[in-house]
């Protein structure tokens, strides 16, 4: 086990001085300069769009309502209905 740590150390400190001082790090990577500038926003944004903003994408819109539907479907089978005398 001594011999393990003895090698682990000196492996550590051969690539502490062999390692580039400036690493080549890519724009969107961490580290990189772009990391993180681009963000997605979250779904629920869309539930308040302007109804005329809603209507230049009819169907979208459409189906989108229906998949919530069957997503509230799922989560009541599989949980049940929520408690409504239950306050946080």
């Amino acid at each position: 086990m001594r011999k393990a740590k003895e090698l682990l150390l000196a492996g550590e400190e051969e690539l502490f001085e062999n390692i580039h001082y400036q690493p080549l790090k890519f724009p969107t990577s961490p580290g990189g300069v772009a990391y993180e500038r681009e963000t997605v926003p979250p779904d629920w944004t869309l539930d308040y769009w302007h109804p005329l903003e809603k209507a230049q994408y009819p169907d979208y819109f459409a189906r989108r309502e229906q998949r919530k539907k069957e997503y509230v479907e799922m989560w009541e089978k599989q949980y049940g209905k929520p408690d409504p005398n239950e306050h946080h």
